[in-house]
């Protein structure tokens, strides 16, 4: 399944998140939660959590200092978890604070997984990357 759309949500008294009610099917076998690119929560499926970031250690030497950097960022900041009967998952007190998140949140779609912002935050981002679009795509090669 591909996760698409942005949705409006707030977190509650307890840090959870509930998460859109299409995706739920998607997380019902285990949650990652991890620190995002930039300030943002990565909500992946637990199977494709592992999987992509696995291929993102292939080929490196596992005893050199960027593949245990790499693994420490990828492993060390990231959270398994479960969605509750409600459809909720709580999010780590360090993810809030990497992501700066209060209590209104946009949950977005990004294909792979899901991406949790400050709402404030990601409509001031999501402005500026508007504006980039076309520099962005630009520097791809697309065959005719």
């Amino acid at each position: 399944m591909a996760f698409r759309g942005t949705f409006d949500f707030t977190l509650d008294a307890k840090n959870r998140l509930t998460v859109p009610a299409r995706f739920r099917a998607a997380l019902a076998d285990g949650v990652v939660l991890a620190r995002g690119a930039g300030a943002c929560v990565e909500v992946w499926p637990q199977a494709e959590y592992e999987s992509q970031h696995g291929r993102a250690l292939e080929g490196l030497n596992p005893l050199s200092r960027e593949y245990k950097e790499l693994k420490r960022h990828l492993f060390g900041s990231a959270s398994d978890t479960e969605l509750d009967a409600a459809g909720r998952v709580m999010v780590p007190g360090y993810l809030i604070r990497h992501a700066h998140l209060d209590r209104d949140v946009a949950v977005l779609g990004t294909g792979d997984y899901l991406e949790v912002w400050d709402r404030a935050s990601w409509e001031s981002e999501n402005e500026r990357a508007a504006d980039r679009v076309t520099e962005l795509t630009a520097r791809f090669d697309h065959p005719s």
